[in-house]
């Protein structure tokens, strides 16, 4: 098996994630298979999912399904994708590195916060919501603290190392960049809000984010992933298929637009052409849904067979594709396939619990 050796040594105790051993690749029988996967270049259009039920990302063939894997580190959460064609993993040992050309790791950033053992499942410690600046010079990376605060770290991708670290909310579930680069946005679900970073000074304001109140943790009612709304710089936020916030992070302030799903809600994405897509995860009894709304305001939902995590779409704009993986219980290891402009789906097998997802 071809191995790259990591980045940085480290423990898995309360020092935080271990750190960057061999990486090894897999293809999608599980045996080793480096020089395979580097024979055949990665086509344009591929997918790449993080195994969150395991310990590797997927390279999935957007019609006939997996194709390969690299391993990264327990629990992989989130996923950000450079121009260079590196992926940049979020998971519980720290940040792992993928060449996507070659299907083949290059190692794994230890995080310099304290997040305890590494451990699996919803409530695990280390790296979740995952953002690139926009000239690709700097990664950042929220990182869960389990019982506390979470923290905003920032790597800068040249050397890979942890160059700062920002307080942020509680359970950072995502992490987006303004467009111009000047602030980063860490969305707490358990705190209710998201944190601005600048991106020079790194000084930090809260805003809250609760359109039905904080309600505390035990609460559904909280904010979960975001996207940044070109035309204005603004947060989208969707929230129980009933309310979209969208927030002006210059202000604080936070209007509230009507949606019409009625379900609990996860992933976003933003189509080329502005048109949002979001999440219904399904909870309670509640159906699963991907809803498609105009940059009008206009929406239609497309029923998903169970619950369903996170959203990416193709570059065309005419194909979404929701992970499976789910942060509770009742994911399945798969992927639907949705046409966006007739709303037929079709379901793909893709990784172990496949919840962060890029299009190549």
């Amino acid at each position: 098996m071809a191995v790259v050796a990591g980045c940085a040594a480290g423990g898995s105790g309360g020092g935080g994630g271990s750190g960057g051993g061999g990486l090894g690749v897999r293809d999608r029988t599980g045996a080793p298979a480096a020089e395979a996967s580097a024979a055949v270049p990665t086509a344009h259009g591929t997918l790449l999912v993080a195994d969150f039920g395991g310990s590797t990302v997927t390279f999935v063939d957007p019609a006939r399904g997996p194709v390969g894997s690299v391993e990264v580190g327990t629990a992989p959460y989130g996923l950000a994708l450079g121009a260079d064609g590196r992926a940049w993993v979020a998971t519980a040992e720290g940040v792992a590195v993928v060449d996507t050309a070659t299907r083949t790791g290059l190692g794994r950033i230890p995080y310099r916060t304290g997040t305890g053992p590494v451990t699996t499942g919803e409530y695990r410690g280390g790296g979740m919501g995952i953002a690139l600046a926009p000239d690709g010079r700097r990664l950042y990376v929220g990182v869960n603290v389990p019982g506390g605060a979470g923290v905003l770290e920032v790597v800068d991708t040249a050397t890979r190392t942890v160059t700062a670290t920002v307080p942020v909310g509680r359970r950072p579930f995502d992490v987006d960049v303004a467009a111009d680069g000047r602030e980063v946005y860490a969305t707490g679900h358990d705190s209710y809000d998201v944190t601005a970073v600048r991106a020079d000074t790194l000084a930090a304001r809260r805003l809250v984010v609760a359109p039905y109140g904080e309600r505390g943790p035990g609460s559904w009612l909280k904010p979960h992933y975001a996207v940044v709304r070109p035309s204005d710089g603004r947060l989208l936020l969707p929230f129980e298929g009933e309310k979209l916030a969208v927030l002006d992070p210059a202000t604080g302030r936070v209007a509230v637009e009507p949606m019409t799903a009625d379900v609990h809600q996860h992933g976003a994405a933003l189509a080329p052409d502005g048109t949002l897509l979001v999440v219904g995860a399904a909870e309670g009894g509640d159906a699963a849904s991907l809803t498609v709304r105009s940059p009008g305001g206009a929406e239609r939902t497309v029923p998903l067979e169970g619950p369903h995590e996170d959203v990416a779409v193709s570059v065309d704009g005419r194909t979404a594709y929701v992970t499976g993986g789910f942060t509770r219980e009742g994911h399945w290891d798969g992927i639907t396939v949705v046409d966006l402009p007739s709303g037929t789906t079709r379901r793909l097998p893709a990784g172990e619990r496949p919840l962060g997802i890029v299009v190549l």
